[in-house]
């Protein structure tokens, strides 16, 4: 048996790791615990209680940047320092064999009581482990030396990674964000409807005019020799307060004719002038304008309506600040609107659908991941996907899906019946009907 002389520099050593494993045991939990609380919720906590305990969380959740990193370096310190004093005990007592023993027991013990099982206990305790751990946190991060220290190590990394870094602290991104969103709809914290409006703001953020314009085909514009009467008649036809009017080019739209403009002309006697007289100047965008950018400068510069241009300055649609309330809100259909069954479910389980639906709200019905590369719309997909005009009856298969072409006007597909193929009968090309 090996004698083991123990010493006061072996108690006061062994007394350390004692007291750095208490220390990471309880930034174990602050960490944790503190993340999981919202500052909204910590607004609420302070508004019920408004101790010192939660108005020093509200502090901390606030700005988690400032004590994320500062724990994050207190914790490594610790560890790096628990690792070498537990090392240097066991080469003491035991030599080389128990540094080995030492290494194994350290990794065990520190990994169970200083990680696991306070981790758990945080998640468990959310509440009660944030605010027994707010004030203790506040002091430490607001330590000079240790703020310093953080700063200095964040500075190395954003000179390391160039670019966004450590700048800005944490963050979180947009699809954690939406499972965020989500996993709060399954629990019922938030409703249907919330989580609706809550994706639709982040996702609107990435919109662009050519995903929410009314296409070229579908645009209705007052024929550059058009009389006020005529186009008066055209406006109260299609119920449209401003229409667009072509110039004497008649290809290229010049200004836009408001029907408060063509009523009061009507009125005056003076039906029988060209409407192209009473248009104004009308905005253009590009087709990958920002949406949220456009309804901004449609408030600023008050303007309902402009005309979306592609590169080569062709006409690719029309977009107004109806179409951008609409992608937040959803369609907003007036008495005076025939309203399109854009998806109706058959009986059977299939879909019939419009061809212009957009590749995001049929991924959302189908639960599916249908590519939107070079196109926006199912009708874009089938066209492109078969390399031809499609005709009715064609059909395209996609992600266990199969698309077919039930009505086709001229080049556009308008309407598309979804049926679910089983798993023995799908094909790994695109088929079409046999004559």
């Amino acid at each position: 048996m090996v004698a083991v002389d123990y010493t006061g520099i072996d108690f006061l050593m062994t007394s350390a790791i004692a007291v750095i494993l208490i220390a990471l045991i309880f930034l174990a939990v602050a960490e944790t615990s503190l993340n999981r609380i919202s500052r909204v919720k910590a607004q609420a906590m302070v508004d019920s209680a408004g101790t010192k305990r939660e108005i020093a969380l509200l502090e901390l959740v606030s700005h988690p940047e400032r004590f994320i990193n500062p724990i994050l370096v207190t914790v490594t310190f610790l560890q790096t320092g628990q690792a070498f004093l537990t090392s240097l005990l066991a080469d003491r007592l035991f030599g080389t064999s128990g540094v080995i023993a030492g290494f194994v027991l350290n990794v065990l013990v520190f990994f169970v009581l200083a990680e696991s099982m306070p981790k758990t206990w945080a998640v468990l305790s959310a509440e009660r482990a944030a605010l027994a751990t707010a004030r203790p946190v506040k002091w430490l991060v607001s330590f000079p030396p240790l703020r310093l220290v953080s700063r200095a190590l964040i500075g190395l990394t954003n000179v390391l990674l160039p670019g966004k870094g450590l700048k800005e602290g944490p963050f979180v991104s947009e699809q954690e964000l939406l499972g965020i969103v989500g996993a709060a709809a399954d629990d019922e914290v938030i409703e249907h409807e919330e989580r609706e409006l809550i994706e639709s703001i982040i996702e609107f953020g990435d919109t662009v005019a050519r995903e929410v314009m009314v296409p070229r085909p579908d645009m209705v514009i007052i024929p550059s020799g058009a009389t006020v009467t005529a186009a008066l008649d055209l406006a109260i036809e299609h119920g449209f307060s401003r229409l667009p009017v072509f110039g004497a080019a008649d290809n290229d739209v010049v200004g836009l004719a408001y029907m408060k403009d063509l009523i009061r002309a009507e009125r005056e006697g003076r039906g029988h002038i060209p409407a192209l007289d009473l248009a104004r100047p009308v905005r253009f965008v590009p087709e990958n304008k920002l949406v949220h950018q456009l309804m901004r400068e449609m408030q600023a510069g008050k303007f309902h309506l402009a005309i979306v241009a592609d590169e080569y300055g062709d006409i690719s649609g029309l977009i107004s600040l109806e179409d951008c309330l609409e992608e937040l809100v959803g369609e907003i259909v007036d008495e005076y609107d025939t309203e399109e069954v854009e998806v109706e479910r058959l009986p059977n389980g299939d879909y019939m659908v419009s061809g212009g639906i957009s590749i995001d709200e049929l991924n959302d019905l189908l639960d599916g991941d249908l590519p939107s590369d070079d196109w926006d719309t199912l009708g874009g997909l089938i066209f492109n996907t078969l390399g031809h005009v499609p005709t009715p009856g064609d059909v395209v298969e996609f992600d266990g899906w199969r698309f077919t072409a039930e009505e086709v006007e001229g080049r556009r597909v308008r309407r598309v019946h979804i049926r679910l193929v089983p798993v023995d009968e799908r094909a790994d090309e695109v088929r079409a009907p046999t004559a």
